[in-house]
């Protein structure tokens, strides 16, 4: 057996947005699978420091704490306060209600006539006089009552604490309704917070209500690192690679799952739940072991590189299509390509069924072979890291002169990390001279970075020249790609 292929937060103590001092904890979004750019931990956030317009992945963006988030709320409170000369709990409510954009308030709503309102208890001339309350059915003093400010509908303070206890116990904040039969009111922030007598949950409705404002503002997302309080705020909300400057997660901006370009989020995410539910039937029919072409012996995959050699015949060959590996180096490279069956719509069902089938293990074979050789590359990356600390320990040269070896291996798994997420792309769109250009410059790509794997495996034989030529080659045809099909 032989394959020839290569190797290669805790939480941060801020005050509440709201003037009071309290502790805020960070959203608990989760969703990854898989780190982008594996080998590119040192780096992070550079494209939030440089603007490269050649570059299409470039993006700003700013990690930003809580206290910086809760300031970015207060100025925008402040600012729809003073237009519209609404209470803060009013213009809070707008703006979360328009996503946090101000122009979209300012155009909807005109300023008011500043007055006076009971916004914990009503005012009635005799405290002392009953009053019915229809939750508890009992006769109170008037005093005892209270209403939302909006709809009015007053029952006693007893049943609206636990009313609003109940409701945030079950993680309600901003959508806290009124108790009146069929009113859709919200309950004002400045009563619920009245009537809770609990510290842990008046924080806790705190917690929630940021938590709120931070997912329906479009330019802010929270890192979804384990727990990590780092809030991102961009420009604009797209499907761009961020770095949390905390915990270095990588994720998507747009969604918050791991970084999948070119592929959009809408169909990774169709992407990704197709595989979870017929990934078995792939694994079980995709093996990893396959028989040599030439003298069918059996070979096993142990290295990235799918660029294999028989260890018995030395026959190079395709570990994907098992094609002669000399065809793939100076032919268009066919095997990342599915050939459409131009007559399946005539054909039966079963045989459409086996058509879709054989289609999707075309793509998601390829899927999992790519995952699987950036794992095998990352071993010999470490190989690679081992020898380099015996030739600097033997006086062989420096760190410095045999950096250009990690700086491969770092370029390989980000170029194979965009190939892999390629596949996706290519199985959801539609055949037309899109999909063919697409499918070329994925062919392309996939050919530059099984040389430069090759080469990293190789990287003791291979000249250093050679070696960083193939690296410009390669991520010029990353880059080629993205800039025509990066979907944002």
């Amino acid at each position: 057996m032989m394959s020839d292929p290569e190797s290669t937060g805790g939480s941060l103590g801020d005050e509440g947005w709201d003037g009071s001092d309290e502790s805020d904890d960070d959203d608990d979004d989760d969703g990854d699978y898989g780190d982008y750019y594996e080998f590119n931990d040192d780096e992070e956030g550079r494209a939030s420091q440089f603007n490269n317009n050649e570059d299409p992945e470039y993006f700003a963006y700013e990690c930003l704490t809580v206290a910086n988030v809760e300031k970015i709320f207060n100025d925008s409170i402040a600012s729809v306060q003073s237009s519209l000369g609404v209470s803060h709990w009013r213009a809070k409510q707008l703006l979360h209600s328009n996503k946090w954009s101000i122009p979209d308030i300012l155009d909807k709503h005109q300023p008011v006539t500043p007055r006076v309102t009971s916004v914990v208890r009503s005012i009635t001339p005799n405290p002392g006089t009953l009053t019915y309350c229809l939750v508890c059915v009992r006769d109170l003093p008037a005093g005892e009552f209270t209403a939302p400010p909006v709809c009015g509908h007053s029952f006693c303070c007893q049943c609206w604490e636990s009313h609003c206890e109940t409701q945030i116990s079950l993680g309600v904040s901003t959508s806290l309704s009124c108790m009146a039969p069929g009113c859709k009111d919200l309950v004002g922030e400045d009563l619920v917070l009245a009537q809770v007598r609990k510290v842990s949950l008046k924080e806790r409705y705190k917690h929630l209500c940021f938590l709120d404002y931070v997912r329906c503002h479009p330019n802010l997302r929270f890192c979804p690192g384990p727990n990590c309080p780092i809030v991102i705020k961009a420009m604009e909300s797209v499907a761009k690679n961020c770095v949390c400057a905390a915990c270095k997660s990588r994720f998507c901006f747009k969604c918050g799952y791991s970084y999948h370009a070119p592929t959009d989020c809408e169909t990774i995410r169709r992407w990704l739940t197709k595989c979870a539910d017929d990934s078995e039937t792939a694994n079980y029919i995709s093996a990893h072991t396959k028989d040599c072409p030439k003298c069918n012996i059996c070979i096993e995959k142990n290295g990235g590189c799918n660029h294999m050699q028989c260890y018995n015949c030395k026959h190079d060959f395709c570990w994907m299509c098992l094609g002669d590996w000399r065809t793939h180096g100076s032919e268009y490279y066919e095997c990342s390509r599915y050939k459409e069956n131009p007559n399946i719509a005539n054909e039966s069902v079963h045989a459409q069924a086996r058509e879709a089938l054989k289609k999707y293990l075309h793509y998601f074979e390829r899927w999992e072979n790519h995952s699987r050789s950036m794992k095998l590359e990352a071993v010999t990356l470490e190989t690679i890291r081992n020898r380099i600390t015996e030739k600097v320990m033997s006086n062989c040269g420096t760190w410095i002169d045999w950096q250009y070896l990690f700086d491969a291996a770092r370029l390989l798994a980000k170029c194979r990390y965009t190939l892999q997420y390629t596949y996706p792309y290519a199985y959801y769109i539609e055949p037309c001279p899109r999909k063919e250009l697409f499918e070329y410059q994925q062919a392309q790509l996939e050919a530059e970075i099984e040389n430069l794997s090759w080469k990293v495996e190789h990287a003791e034989t291979t000249d250093r020249g050679d070696l960083e030529n193939q690296m410009d080659i390669g991520e010029k045809r990353r880059t080629s790609l993205l800039k025509d099909f990066i979907q944002t």
